[in-house]
């Protein structure tokens, strides 16, 4: 998953580079027309489908190739294949969570719609977007590994399964030169229910992005004109800017707190300071446990009588944090020590004390900030 965000990165300011330069090759050279034309590519990249799993743990290698033609400047069409691997994922509390493969390959025709040059003054630019709808059909098989766990899938199929596919897309297209272009392109599809062996009574979805490379031939030649007509020229500037995102964060942090007593004193308050911080603690963390640990001090009393103290002062301690609200399962242990230990060596009243330790685990928020880019086209008369 890294390495394929890097290479995402790598990509949109490679495109970015090309589209600063685009307009040395606005019209990709005078002796031909742009519209019509024909083009043959290829695309890799990467894929998901989504279900209740981790998405991150799923994404998979995808590759396409497709064959299509521009009528005009503003509508194309294209025959798409894509392919190979994909995985899906089941999480149970009882049956432990697994991965597993299977393979398929999507064949679409799919109608192309260049917003540029729909809403734009030119036939031709040098930066294009394009959205992208198509219907066709979808053909899994090696199903074998979720097959193999029948009992917590009862849905999985074994051998292959044919499903239709409906696409919506969008891609940014950049002219490279006469015949060449690079694209980066994002598509939705749906499946049948079924497809990734699961029931939810709807379409199941998968998610492409990819980065292609097209090859762009049967150029029609220009005439000559009478008179040559004003040549214009665009200019794509590239502004930079931070994406901000967040980011769920995990750490194990730890709580101590402290309630002291005065001499053959053990009751506790709910309202109790020590009690409310331990109580709003235990509410945000998972997997939160403490333990109780009660003394009482050697200067005063007899052995006896300060282990009745100290046993007195942890049990008002747990029955102050329960009824304030902390779950009894959290409280892992609750001990009394008596006189037998002494704490604070150095300072007898400080021995007459509850001490409370505990853990669990924090989710916060962290800020994630990535670099992204928008464009903007300029253009000017340059005869």
């Amino acid at each position: 998953m890294i390495h394929f965000k890097k290479l995402l990165a790598v990509s949109l300011v490679a495109l970015g580079s090309l589209t600063a330069n685009a307009g040395e090759v606005a019209d990709g050279g005078k002796d031909y027309k742009p519209f019509p034309h024909m083009f043959v590519g290829i695309q890799g990249g990467a894929q998901t489908t989504f279900t209740n799993y981790d998405q991150l743990k799923l994404i998979t290698p995808t590759a396409s190739v497709y064959f299509g033609s521009w009528f005009t400047p503003v509508v194309g069409a294209r025959l798409h294949v894509n392919g190979i691997w994909n995985k899906g994922g089941y999480d149970d509390c009882v049956v432990p969570d697994f991965k597993y493969r299977y393979k398929y390959v999507t064949t679409d025709i799919d109608l192309m719609l260049n917003l540029c040059t729909l809403f734009g003054k030119k036939d031709y630019y040098p930066v294009n977007a394009y959205l992208i709808g198509g219907v066709g059909l979808n053909y899994a098989w090696n199903n074998d590994d979720a097959y193999a766990n029948k009992i917590a899938m009862p849905m999985a199929w074994k051998d292959n399964r044919l499903s239709h596919n409906a696409r919506v897309g969008a891609a940014v297209d950049v002219n490279l030169c006469k015949h060449w272009s690079m694209n980066l392109e994002v598509a939705a599809n749906s499946l049948n229910d079924r497809y990734n062996s699961k029931v939810c009574d709807k379409d199941d979805w998968s998610l492409t992005a990819q980065i292609g490379l097209t090859y762009k031939f049967g150029f029609k030649k220009k005439k000559a004109a009478a008179e040559p007509d004003p040549v214009w020229e665009s200019r794509i500037d590239t502004v930079w800017y931070d994406n901000v995102k967040y980011k769920n964060v995990t750490a194990d942090r730890d709580i101590k707190k402290e309630i002291f007593f005065a001499i053959r004193e053990s009751d506790v308050a709910t309202e109790d300071a020590q009690i409310a911080a331990v109580a709003k603690f235990l509410k945000g963390v998972k997997n939160g446990e403490i333990v109780i640990t009660a003394y009482a001090d050697r200067g005063t009393g007899n052995p006896k009588i300060n282990m009745e103290y100290s046993r007195l002062r942890a049990e008002k301690t747990r029955k102050a944090l329960i009824e304030k609200g902390v779950d009894p399962s959290i409280i892992k242990s609750v001990e009394w020590k008596g006189d037998t230990v002494q704490p604070y060596p150095d300072d007898n009243d400080k021995n007459r004390v509850s001490i409370i330790t505990g853990h669990g685990i924090y989710t916060d928020k962290e800020k994630v900030v990535t670099k992204k880019f928008r464009t903007k086209e300029v253009r000017y008369q340059v005869k």
